[in-house]
């Protein structure tokens, strides 16, 4: 019997918050989701997420193997009884199996979903100057409005929160980061009516719907990435009979663990004829419905395969830069 070779383990290299948001810039990382999404899509690739719950917690596990990289890996983030979030990406050579780093997810996570949406966004309304609409003012917001003015050009954004201090201080953040007026509204509705692009980014405390479908209109195209689990809500069922065109990033778990499509489904809202996914929006097996659509939407659960590219990109960047830090331990691999 013939055995491996020994061989040197690789070093394995941990990639901190900071360093993330250091390395990283709005081009690439939509230009590497782009051409990620751009390819077929396998779904024993990138299988559907796994959720555990207990006592007040919950651990979400989700893993691939993208055909673009040549990394394979998982996330796994947990929220604590202090509702109290952390998150790790562990990155596995395709090749030779070894761990090559541990990412801290955070980041990457606000990172991913906003380029992911200005991916989609790109191919669903056109580029003449737009007036966008935010409803939310937190990381995933804040993210959202600097990607989105990556992909289209924008005239205006107005923001919502209900507390007047975060969405002050989006306006100063994000207005002095984008070539654009940006300005604070006193509602929802306020954020939304007459807009072009609606991106909700955010839940109320009691999971009460924060975008209603009696505020959109014909030409408008809608964001929704807040409710991505059963118990979550976001958008009401008037939304989701309106728009004519539902593009998810995971078609099969927006339609069946995520509330908003729940709540439709109970009250007899039909909507799985709507729905494609975002791989063939990209590569262009549906331009003849983004066509016809007047109300699109773009609803996002999220996606190892998200992960696993954009936390590459930021291995990359960081071992170039010299910022990634070695870890001082080894990982015993074998043949399997």
């Amino acid at each position: 019997m013939t055995t491996a070779s020994p061989r040197e383990p690789v070093q394995t290299v941990f990639i901190s918050a900071d360093t993330v948001d250091a390395v990283l810039d709005w081009e690439s990382v939509i230009d590497a989701l782009r051409n990620a999404y751009a390819s077929e899509e396998d779904g024993r690739a990138n299988p559907n997420r796994v959720v555990a719950k207990g006592d007040g917690t919950w651990l979400r596990s989700l893993i691939a193997t993208p055909r673009s990289s040549r990394f394979m890996g998982g996330k796994i983030f947990g929220r604590s009884r202090q509702r109290r979030v952390s998150y790790l990406i562990i990155l596995f050579d395709q090749i030779t199996g070894e761990i090559a780093a541990l990412v801290d997810a955070n980041p990457i996570t606000a990172w991913r979903t906003a380029a992911t949406s200005a991916v989609a966004i790109e191919r669903i309304v056109d580029q003449r100057s737009q007036h966008i609409g935010i409803l939310g003012s937190g990381a995933e917001a804040r993210a959202h409005a600097l990607a989105i003015s990556h992909v289209l050009d924008i005239a205006d954004m107005t923001v919502f929160s209900p507390t007047p201090a975060n969405r002050s201080r989006f306006v100063d953040i994000v207005g002095g980061q984008i070539d654009c007026p940006v300005a604070a509204a006193e509602t929802a509705e306020q954020a939304v009516v007459g807009m072009d692009v609606v991106i909700a980014a955010a839940r109320s405390q009691d999971e009460t719907p924060i975008l209603l479908g009696e505020w959109l209109d014909s030409g408008m195209a809608v964001v929704s990435i807040g409710s991505t689990l059963e118990d979550q809500r976001e958008l009401d069922t008037t939304t989701v009979e309106k728009c004519d065109l539902i593009i998810c990033d995971a078609p099969e778990e927006v339609m069946t663990e995520t509330g908003d499509m729940i709540a439709a489904n109970q009250a007899n809202v039909s909507f799985h004829d709507k729905v494609i996914s975002l791989n063939d929006l990209i590569n262009g097996k549906a331009n003849a419905r983004i066509a016809a659509a007047r109300l699109p939407m773009f609803k996002s659960v999220g996606t190892a395969l998200q992960d696993i590219t954009v936390a590459e990109l930021a291995f990359d960047k960081a071992l170039k830069a010299n910022l990634g830090t070695v870890l001082p331990i080894r990982f015993k691999d074998k043949l399997a």
